[in-house]
């Protein structure tokens, strides 16, 4: 797993699992705490995450609430927005472009 980025746009690829947590966590936290405005997650190279990522994702959302910022998340692979929609995470987190929950192939 892999961050890069500042304050305003993060860019994670690669895997977002148990072992990158803490190193997410913490540069995730950096960010929100060192910034303003909206902070935004560029997903478009993330390769899959499970449920420990997701929640790390999740505390970030919660943390960036708390300092009066927003987590947006930015190109989202069609598997994990098959995954916020399954947990009704989509509902809570705010995604650029929104999901076309309609046009997510079935499994």
């Amino acid at each position: 797993m892999y961050i890069r980025g500042d304050h305003a746009e993060l860019v994670v690829g690669g895997r977002l699992d148990v072992r990158s947590a803490a190193d997410a966590r913490t540069v995730l936290h950096s960010a929100v705490d060192d910034g303003v405005g909206d902070l935004v997650l560029d997903l478009s190279a993330l390769d899959s995450w499970d449920a420990t990522g997701l929640g790390v994702i999740m505390g970030a959302h919660r943390r960036a609430g708390r300092c009066g910022r927003r987590l947006v998340l930015r190109g989202v692979p069609p598997q994990m927005q098959r995954l916020l929609v399954a947990t009704r995470l989509h509902r809570i987190l705010a995604i650029e472009g929104g999901i076309g929950v309609e046009s997510l192939p079935r499994v």
